[in-house]
């Protein structure tokens, strides 16, 4: 099975002498899980931003379904297929949870996708997420951070793209609410959904990915099947990284 997007020899940085990602190759299977782990400032949110087209490569380049979208245009991801959910919020604060999830419906329907039908996916995304029923009127800016998220999803959940990249979507949640995040993420990958999922809870990545991408100072220093990082995580992790913690 050839990759739905493969990133080839990419080294890229936010100052002309400083690179965070450093001549770095990953590749991610269509409806499959790729798990992603790394210290703080290893780079991989620099490697999501990237990818999305907030960053532009020095060198290397990223295809998409046998497309080159090296330096995509981040606002034409979702006509591509491409959905992102970032670490830190991306809601209209000042606008409601319902026209927070009409917009992108708005610009599949302007894209001309024929075959999508806009209430249905509406009505079936309050299904697989209820609170947000009651919630619709409110301004997203005063849910709390665990509805917050649960809108963050919602919203991808109803553009349903091809792949999605997910940035640490637990952290600072609640534990009860960090459980709901998984099984959130899981609803995704029995849809068909290709994830590409970063998070500080390696043992949870390593339980939900089928394969593991593991990054050191811009670099992939181990990658291998669910099954070659299973065991002794903590021994491993500090192999992997090559760190004592």
């Amino acid at each position: 099975m050839s990759a739905l997007l493969s990133m080839s020899g990419v080294t890229a940085g936010y100052a002309a002498d400083i690179e965070i990602l450093r001549n770095l190759s990953i590749s991610i299977e269509a409806g499959r899980i790729t798990g992603l782990i790394g210290l703080n400032g290893a780079g991989k949110s620099t490697l999501m931003k990237t990818i999305c087209g907030f960053l532009r490569p020095k060198a290397g380049s990223i295809a998409y379904d046998g497309t080159d979208i090296t330096g995509i245009a981040p606002h034409t991801l979702i006509d591509r297929g491409i959905w992102y959910i970032p670490q830190e919020s991306s809601l209209f604060p000042y606008m409601s949870v319902d026209d927070n999830l009409r917009l992108p419906l708005e610009r599949l329907a302007h894209g001309g996708t024929a075959d999508v039908d806009i209430a249905a996916r509406y009505e079936d995304m309050l299904g697989k997420f209820p609170p947000i029923r009651q919630k619709l009127r409110d301004q997203a800016g005063n849910l709390s951070g665990g509805q917050q998220k649960m809108l963050e999803f919602a919203k991808a959940y109803v553009v349903r793209p091809r792949l999605c990249l997910i940035d640490e979507p637990s952290i600072g949640l609640a534990p009860r609410v960090a459980a709901e995040v998984y099984q959130w993420i899981e609803l995704f990958s029995a849809g068909g959904m290709a994830i590409l999922l970063v998070d500080h809870n390696v043992r949870r990545v390593v339980k939900m990915s089928e394969y593991i991408y593991v990054m050191s100072l811009g670099e992939i220093t181990a990658e291998g099947w669910r099954a070659d990082f299973e065991g002794d995580l903590h021994e491993q992790v500090k192999s992997w990284l090559g760190v004592n913690f």
